[in-house]
């Protein structure tokens, strides 16, 4: 078992950590375009990663609040919307996944918000459901792959 720690992303070291995790999970192993994974939105994200006691990034996820996230959430200002979630392939089933859903959560209390949503790939709706997220929408292509809105109350 690896022994971890999430925390939110302050330094730039951190940070290009995240987006290392991110390209190595979306481009690399699902081939999303390099240019749709990194946005405008990535420099006032709240940014969340989890790291392993040797320092190594095992994680990251994101977290947009304020009229960022009012794109993908209806307009609802008191709503966050959690993305860009991507576990290392060593790391997977060992509750890093969850962990950065629950650190993206606290990010967003501390923020105020009252909800988080997120746009699931439909493969992961069962890891999301489990987390207490609900579905809602049809479904819909993002970066070639399907996914489907979800919420959760926080």
């Amino acid at each position: 078992m690896i022994s971890y720690t999430t925390r939110t992303v302050t330094g730039e070291q951190d940070r290009a950590a995240c987006f290392q995790v991110r390209k190595d999970v979306f481009v690399g192993e699902q081939n999303v375009p390099e240019e749709l994974e990194y946005d405008a939105y990535d420099a006032d994200a709240v940014h969340v990663i989890a790291v392993a006691a040797d320092g190594t990034a095992l994680g990251t996820g994101r977290l947009l609040h304020g009229p960022a996230a009012a794109a993908k959430t209806g307009g609802d200002l008191t709503v966050g919307s959690l993305g860009r979630l991507a576990v290392t392939k060593e790391a997977r089933g060992l509750g890093v996944g969850a962990a950065l859903v629950r650190a993206v959560e606290d990010a967003a209390r501390e923020r105020g918000l009252t909800a988080v949503d997120l746009h699931a790939q439909t493969h992961a709706l069962g890891f999301y459901e489990r987390l207490g997220y609900a579905a809602y929408g049809p479904e819909f292509p993002d970066a070639g792959i399907p996914h489907r809105a979800m919420r959760r109350t926080i």
